[in-house]
């Protein structure tokens, strides 16, 4: 194997692409809680800069990239439970959830059909 002149250091921001910027923009605020960092409607973008210093966007597509919906987003939560009983009480429902050796995660749609993954470690639970 060869050396490489460079290396992967992190993830600069993970994103989704959208159909409708405002639509999505309002599902990630009303429904989580996400307050945009930059960006617009009108750009057609947003960028959300989260506690822990990584940053999530969304994006709206053009002619050389169609819309496709994704599913590759993890989410860390504080409390599973409490976000679970606020999304069914708001009528959004929950896809699936499981639990493994390490974490609890359940699976919601956002305003576009992308599939947003709410997360909890078990070695950060109380």
């Amino acid at each position: 194997m060869s050396r490489r002149s460079f290396s992967i250091t992190g993830i600069d921001r993970s994103d989704y692409m959208v159909t409708d910027i405002a639509r999505a923009i309002a599902f990630y605020r009303d429904v989580l809680g996400l307050e945009p960092a930059s960006g617009s409607v009108a750009e057609q973008n947003v960028e959300y800069e989260l506690s822990d210093g990584t940053t999530f966007g969304l994006w709206v597509g053009g002619d050389e990239q169609p819309f496709a919906p994704g599913n590759g987003v993890i989410f860390a939560v504080d409390d599973l439970d409490a976000a679970l009983a606020e999304l069914q009480a708001g009528g959004h429902p929950i896809l699936m959830q499981r639990e493994t050796r390490v974490c609890r995660f359940a699976l919601i749609h956002d305003s576009e059909g992308n599939v947003v993954n709410l997360h909890r470690r078990k070695d950060r639970e109380p």
